[in-house]
């Protein structure tokens, strides 16, 4: 068992599908053209921000999506090379893209579509010069990469980026092994869904309803 559970608390009454969280998340680690960490989907109509229902009967909801950095993860059980592994310290799920072959069996065992990202060619981007931390991931061609909730910031004591930036401050981070955390005591006074807890991951994100 790590000795910290770092975990990301969602408010869904909060959070207003901003999509302010993808972005800092995109510039934070310097992300590639096309390459998203973090995503805000739309609980409602068909289309992105569309609601749900016939005027005046409307419904619009928002789930934002990255790596759940499951306490059960199935991507480390299948990496043949221990690129995709667990971190004793923290109990985040890393990725190393120079340990990474491009086999793409993590993305297969995952049950999150669409949280981890191959990229096929070499990554472009779309400013002149780097952005972000100076400890923002090494995009690498024919490797695949994801969300690591800011583990490089988190080492310095600092939250993630998506956490800082979130105007309705609808997210919320900390050590759920700690019963006096933010996280720990918001999770036993609200009611909260985890995604597909049924496939056994024991997924370290947890949505307020």
């Amino acid at each position: 068992m790590a000795k910290k559970h770092y975990v990301m608390v969602v408010d869904t009454k909060r959070c207003i599908g901003c999509h302010t969280c993808a972005l800092a998340c995109k510039v934070e680690n310097n992300l590639p053209d096309g390459v998203w960490w973090n995503r805000t989907l739309t609980v409602g109509g068909d289309e992105m921000d569309t609601p749900e229902g016939e005027y005046p009967n409307l419904q619009i909801g928002f789930i934002t999506l990255a790596c759940q950095h499951c306490e059960n993860p199935a991507c480390v059980k299948v990496c043949p090379v221990g690129a995709t592994w667990k971190d004793e310290e923290t109990g985040l799920v890393m990725q190393d893209p120079d340990k990474c072959i491009g086999c793409r069996y993590c993305m297969v065992a995952c049950p999150y579509t669409g949280v981890r990202q191959f990229n096929f060619e070499e990554p472009q981007f779309a400013a002149a010069v780097e952005v972000g931390s100076v400890d923002a991931f090494n995009h690498q061609k024919h490797t695949v990469e994801k969300c690591t909730f800011c583990a490089t910031r988190v080492a310095k004591g600092q939250e993630p980026a998506c956490i800082e930036v979130c105007p309705a401050r609808a997210r919320t981070f900390g050590d759920l092994n700690d019963p006096n955390s933010d996280v720990s005591l918001l999770l036993s006074k609200r009611p909260y869904f985890q995604l597909l807890d049924e496939k056994g991951t024991e997924p370290s994100v947890y949505f307020l309803t």
